[in-house]
């Protein structure tokens, strides 16, 4: 699992993102995702270490944010 920043990424970075892709690993950028509307920075945090957890499927007993149901 890697959470790279998202910019600037030079061509260094994106051949080792490459290698790492290609031996099994995760790219996520920790970029916020707002379609859960989130009210606080505490919740932009909260989704994005679940989103991490999710990834070695660790589940805390107290979800840190409300899943994506669907529309």
């Amino acid at each position: 699992m890697l959470c790279v920043r998202e910019t600037p990424l030079h061509l260094g970075h994106l051949r080792l993102m490459t290698q790492a892709a290609e031996i099994g690993a995760v790219i996520m950028p920790p970029v916020p995702a707002f379609y859960h509307r989130p009210q606080s920075l505490d919740d932009v945090i909260n989704q994005t270490v679940n989103r991490v957890l999710d990834q070695f499927a660790i589940t805390l007993p107290d979800d840190l944010f409300a899943r994506w149901q669907g529309a």
